[in-house]
């Protein structure tokens, strides 16, 4: 049994792509968990439509927590409500995990965009460093498969965590088991966030954030003003 869970929070105009990609794939068992943090539109009528346990969230790691809490699954799959998965998909990582031994793994990603350029800044900004950097420093965005009895070895995400909790919960997982980036299927993501921001500010944050968890530690305080959601019922989800 694979548990599939999603944190979201008003993600009416991307999370019924993201289901239906689920419900596509050619695989036999599967449960799917939506992690909802009080969306005022129609996530959750959308995520029971398509037959998706909700149950309440909040910021991301912690809907992420929530949802194992209910999950029946040996594996969970955590994913972004804006991703779309490729045809076969979960067979492709399942057997490529199973093959490594892998303990936990993250994913490169692509741009659901046709553009070339948006795709080559995807391979550029994302998928060649942490592949380049996967024996050494581990990253672990959008899409998280992990091993249930390591996600409760080290009791999940961290909610005190304000920005980039992915990639710290995949490199604590790193300190007791096997980590790998999979290379047989890339999600496809929403280039939302770069085009909202702009691609060399997007990236710029990121860098920024990643010399601060080296040299600094964990990012508890809210200083890149990530926007989960609308960032008005995000500031009053942290208080």
């Amino acid at each position: 049994m694979l548990s599939i869970i999603t944190p979201t929070l008003n993600e009416e105009n991307f999370l019924s792509l993201l289901l239906e990609s689920i419900k596509g794939q050619d695989f036999p068992e599967y449960e799917m968990i939506v992690a909802d943090a009080g969306s005022k539109d129609k996530t959750v009528a959308i995520a029971e439509n398509y037959k998706a346990t909700v149950v309440p969230g909040g910021l991301p790691a912690k809907g992420r927590n929530e949802g194992a809490k209910i999950a029946k699954g040996e594996l969970f799959l955590f994913l972004d409500a804006d991703v779309v998965l490729p045809d076969n998909f979960l067979n492709r990582v399942l057997k490529e995990f199973k093959e490594r031994n892998l303990d936990v793994a993250s994913f490169c990603l692509d741009s659901q965009s046709e553009k070339k350029s948006e795709k080559f800044l995807y391979n550029f900004f994302y998928n060649w460093p942490i592949i380049i950097f996967e024996n050494i420093l581990s990253h672990g965005s959008q899409a998280i498969l992990v091993k249930k009895e390591i996600f409760e070895k080290v009791k999940g995400f961290d909610e005190s965590i304000k920005f980039a909790e992915d990639h710290n919960f995949v490199r604590r997982i790193k300190k007791i088991g096997k980590f790998g980036v999979i290379r047989s299927a890339k999600i496809l993501s929403s280039p939302r966030r770069f085009e909202k921001d702009g691609w060399l500010l997007t990236y710029f944050r990121y860098i920024i954030a990643e010399i601060y968890m080296i040299f600094v530690g964990d990012i508890k305080k809210d200083i890149f003003k990530y926007d989960f959601g609308h960032h008005s019922i995000f500031k009053k989800l942290q208080k």
